[in-house]
């Protein structure tokens, strides 16, 4: 997977662009970040924020060994899957813009 194609998956998923990288935040308080992809030149790595404030990388990898799931199009070779409760944090984040999209209609 390319930078451009990680982005797309990200931005359908959940995530959210803040201080310029794809970003997961508590559902409760949409800022700050507290999951984000930094999506660098070479490589991906995901950095999750300890409670006392600082980024951790949990998982890297090179974009030539990052493969879409093929059910789910979810990139493999970050972790994702092994990230204790990132998948409930995505789909709360997803929830969340559904819902105020839904919210700003006119009728």
């Amino acid at each position: 997977m390319t930078k451009d194609e990680i982005t797309a998956w990200a931005l359908a998923n959940g995530w959210t662009m803040m201080d310029g990288v794809p970003s997961l935040t508590k559902p409760a308080a949409p800022h700050p970040a507290i999951v984000r992809l930094i999506l660098k030149a070479t490589v991906a790595s995901v950095e999750i924020k300890k409670p006392a404030g600082k980024w951790e990388k949990v998982s890297s990898e090179s974009y030539s060994k990052i493969e879409p799931d093929p059910e789910t199009g979810m990139p493999g070779g970050l972790g994702f899957s092994t990230i204790s409760g990132l998948s409930l944090l995505m789909r709360d984040n997803k929830d969340r813009q559904m819902f105020a999209r839904m919210g700003g209609m006119k009728r």
